[in-house]
């Protein structure tokens, strides 16, 4: 079986964990769940980069130990990335016994070669990002240096140390890149690295004496290895360099290192030389991505602009997330994080489209075959066509997915998923149902439609991985290989239930903000200074406070013992419900099933003949009484709020 190795970088841990952090580790799960999913045998990598002055110094200000530190840091990002069903082979962690012992051996086996030499180091060094600054760097008013990636100030630093002699593997390197065109992608970052070692490569200092908190160098113990040395070492260490093991022989060289675009010289520049001075092999790949702005400024904790992904999961479900980010950014080109984007993104795609499809089919299958097709169904070309369609999309899907064009594979998932809506109401099912003759055409239809759900789901799978076991799970079919899914004539059908609850904006908005502000105590006042309203007129804040929503009725049937009931249940996209109307004189069951209505969503239930109703339909009448409830557009989504 084929193998194939992922990393991500390992998180510095004198941060928490952010949405920056997030992308890499959901791009990375999601790359090797699609790998999985194409039958290799896969290995994901991840973990926190522990040593360093910047931890030494947090610690210390704290009156803690580095290592306690570390340890607290280190569950925030194991926490968030369990909720966020990201499932990694290891968590490594340069404080583990294993990593330290790997990357004393590799240091001494350079050492040995001659390719590592003693010497003394004067520079400008920035404690935040832990490296000296080129002397082309601006100076401060006080005659500092200017660290140019995060704005700092330096310290003029004279130390012994150890250096690597990078400048023997200039030509090496670029004889490398030449050879592998593709190493880093996407190609433009591949340019930024050949002419970043093109300009000439200076020998690299690589240990420190002023910093303890590190792995020691050997033979040496008042020094510490540098931590770039130390962090990118990991990527061989996890699979238990220096010794042979079965995971180092099976996964070495790493297919794939993923990163953002600030790391990216020390990944293909720097790391390919410590491999080539201690003889082993490169890595593959290098996927390289943009940052997420804030307000179209990168984030970062100095900034105060740092997103939390524990808001947005206080609202929405992982899956909505590692979906949003995917979906978004473009690989290796910066985006721009607007919490409406992602509710629109999320209510528009998920809900309205995706989750809506599966509930309304799932919906026709309950109601018309109670659960279980009799295996009579009579296709048509029509069906013919949504096959060779998916058949298509996937081919495109998976090249897109291989190239690691995930937004442009989702966007023609969501394409084909229009597709599966727009059949449903070319269709008209609902109109077969009332037509014993046409139950074989209805058949083939709802059929047709859970075979495409089923398939689609596959290619959403990496991607989404909860709400595809889920509905994996509705349709009773545990298929997780690509292709046409072909379950056989006849196959029981599971209730549905909702998978993206919508998110109303206001909802999410008001309550980011009250979190965000203390409310003021409201300000006392008499009855003359209140605004007096004339009687039988609302106000805005009264109107506001009536909640309108569009729903589709799912089923549809009358109350017994009543001449005018109807008890409906509708999908609210957020909610299925049960109302019950005064319009069974005017409207039958069947021309409402699928129907999309505007319903009072947030009136208080009442109980009506023993039926709890959760709503009121909005209807117009003549002066005669009788109801006339208002055509919907179909494309309208479910779930859209009437204003």
């Amino acid at each position: 079986m084929s193998t194939f190795y992922v990393t991500t970088p390992i998180y510095y841990v004198n941060d928490i964990p952010h949405i920056g952090h997030a992308y890499t580790t959901i791009m990375a799960d999601v790359i090797t769940r699609f790998r999985r999913a194409e039958g290799y045998e896969t290995f994901f990598l991840t973990g926190t980069d522990e040593h360093g002055q910047k931890i030494e110094k947090s610690a210390a200000a704290q009156g803690i130990t580095p290592k306690i530190l570390a340890d607290r840091v280190v569950e925030r990002f194991k926490n968030l990335w369990q909720i966020l069903d990201i499932r990694y082979d290891r968590f490594i962690r340069t404080t583990d016994a294993d990593h330290v012992a790997g990357v004393q051996h590799l240091f001494r086996r350079v050492l040995d070669k001659g390719d590592i030499y003693p010497g003394e180091y004067r520079g400008h060094y920035c404690v935040s990002c832990e490296g000296y600054v080129p002397e082309t760097a601006e100076k401060s008013q006080s005659g500092n240096k200017i660290c140019p990636d995060c704005g700092k100030e330096t310290e003029l630093l004279t130390e012994r140390c150890y250096f690597f002699r990078l400048s023997a593997y200039e030509e090496p390197l670029l004889r490398f890149y030449a050879e592998h065109p593709d190493f880093v992608q996407p190609a433009s970052r591949m340019n930024e690295v050949i002419s970043f070692v093109k300009m000439g490569l200076k020998d690299l200092s690589i240990t420190r004496s002023t910093v303890k908190w590190g792995v020691p160098v050997p033979d040496d113990p008042e020094q510490t290895i540098y931590v770039w040395f130390d962090a990118l070492s990991n990527y061989i260490t996890a699979l238990g360099y220096p010794e042979t093991t079965a995971d180092f022989s099976r996964f070495w060289p790493a297919d794939l290192h993923v990163m953002a675009k600030d790391i990216l010289r020390f990944h293909a520049v720097y790391w390919p030389a410590f491999l080539m001075a201690a003889d082993l092999e490169l890595p593959r790949g290098e996927l390289i991505h943009g940052w997420w702005l804030k307000d179209e400024r990168k984030m970062s904790k100095s900034r105060g602009n740092v997103l939390d992904p524990h808001i947005l999961l206080k609202h929405f479900p992982a899956d909505a997330i590692r979906y949003f980010l995917m979906r978004e950014a473009p690989i290796g080109a910066d985006a721009n994080f607007s919490h409406q984007g992602f509710i629109t993104r999320i209510n528009t795609e998920l809900t309205n489209d995706w989750a809506n499809l599966i509930s309304r089919t799932g919906g026709m299958i309950k109601r018309y075959f109670n659960n279980r097709f009799p295996g009579k169904a009579a296709y048509s070309p029509t069906e013919d066509e949504l096959r060779e369609d998916y058949l298509e999309l996937e081919n495109e899907v998976r090249a897109f997915f291989d190239s690691y064009a995930f937004n442009r594979g989702l966007e023609r998932i969501m394409e084909y998923i229009s597709r599966l809506n727009r059949y449903i109401v070319e269709a008209e099912p609902w109109k077969m149902a009332a037509d014993e003759s046409l139950q074989p055409r209805l058949e083939a239809v709802l059929k047709t439609l859970v075979r495409a759900i089923l398939s689609t789901n596959t290619l959403l799978a990496p991607v989404i991985p909860r709400s595809a076991d889920r509905i994996r799970a509705f349709f009773n079919h545990d298929s997780r290989t690509f292709g046409w899914k072909d379950p056989g004539e006849s196959f029981d059908v599971r209730d549905v239930e909702p998978l993206f609850p919508r998110v109303d904006p206001e909802a999410f908005f008001a309550e980011e903000t009250q979190s965000e502000h203390a409310e003021p105590s409201p300000k006392e006042t008499t009855m003359s200074e209140k605004p007096q309203t004339p009687e039988g007129i609302a106000t805005i804040d009264e109107f506001k406070k009536i909640r309108m929503v569009v729903a589709r009725v799912l089923a549809a049937e009358k109350v017994e013992k009543t001449d005018k009931l109807l008890r409906l249940t509708v999908d609210t996209g957020s909610d299925t419900r049960t109302l019950v109307a005064g319009i069974a004189q005017y409207y039958t069951p069947e021309e409402l099933v699928e129907r999309k209505i505007i319903i009072v969503a947030n009136l208080a239930p009442a109980v009506i003949r023993g039926i709890e109703s959760k709503g009121m339909i909005l209807a117009a009448s003549d002066k005669d009484g009788r109801p006339y409830i208002p055509i919907i557009p179909e494309e309208t989504p479910v779930g859209s709020i009437m204003r």
